[in-house]
């Protein structure tokens, strides 16, 4: 005998969802993908700091000049890019100057002529521009505003004047000179006379260490100045990089904020190299 066929049941119908179901599971989706783009945002500014401090740490890093000092090469208001990798890498390449080595890491000497931005012995937080003059060993020596490298004075030709508008008023009036260093580097300095500094030396340069000079000899505080007024003998460490470019150039009297004062912009010296031009 055979078994008699059952009737299948019939499932019961799924419930109809509640609205307040619903909404809920409208919340939970909504606040997974926020978190979602928030992971995003959170991972996309974490490799954008990590590119900038890359870039900042191991091939460039801007700095703005605020004195005359190395005028006429470089003017209050210009932003300078110094290159990193030329001289090697040092804790100074690095923000905040962490003590975590010593030393350079694929170290090499910067070249007679160049300018060079480097950290004060004396003081870690302070930054510096000047130019290159005398390497590890050289004896160097200033007369009557004349360099002299080895024994050897400097040449030097006048070949022009300048002038600048005192805060208090008057004129503060410039010889232009033109030095070639060693090696063919010429360059441009300012002389207004007369001053403190134009007589200076011997000193030989010891070494692990640079002698650095401002343009505008009358108006810098550089290698001739000791400790703590000014940098003296610079050490190779402290280097942090090679100026090579004027990125752009404001007057010190320009303010973002206020659009009638961009005529102030120099437009001239964008993009302005500032490789020593062999003579």
């Amino acid at each position: 005998m055979s078994d008699p066929l059952s009737t299948p049941k019939s499932e019961p119908a799924p419930e109809p969802a509640s609205p307040q179901r619903a909404g809920r599971r409208k919340r939970i989706a909504r606040r997974m993908r926020r978190a979602r783009r928030g992971d995003s945002l959170f991972a996309t500014i974490v490799w954008a700091f990590i590119i900038a401090m890359g870039v900042r740490v191991l091939l460039f890093q801007p700095f703005h000049i605020p004195s005359e000092s190395m005028r006429p090469a470089l003017e209050a208001g210009d932003y300078v890019v110094a290159s990193k990798w030329p001289y090697g890498y040092s804790r100074y390449s690095i923000p905040f100057s962490p003590d975590l080595f010593e030393g350079r890491v694929a170290g090499a000497l910067p070249h007679r002529g160049e300018i060079a931005v480097f950290r004060a012995p004396h003081n870690g937080g302070q930054t510096y521009i000047k130019r290159v003059i005398g390497l590890p060993g050289d004896m160097i020596e200033v007369r009557a505003g004349g360099l002299i490298i080895n024994g050897e004075a400097v040449p030097r030709g006048l070949v022009g004047e300048d002038s600048r508008a005192r805060p208090g008023g008057g004129l503060t009036r410039y010889r232009v000179y033109e030095e070639i260093l060693p090696g063919g580097v010429g360059y441009q300095v300012l002389d207004r006379g007369e001053g403190d500094m134009d007589d200076f030396g011997p000193v030989r340069v010891p070494d692990g260490h640079l002698f650095m000079l401002g343009d505008n000899r009358d108006e810098s505080r550089d290698s001739r100045v000791a400790p703590p007024l000014g940098p003296g003998f610079v050490p190779v460490e402290n280097l942090v990089g090679r100026g090579d470019l004027v990125l752009l150039s404001a007057s010190p009297q320009l303010e973002l904020w206020r659009p009638w004062t961009w005529w102030r912009l120099r437009a001239d010296r964008f993009f302005l190299s500032l490789d020593p031009d062999p003579s």
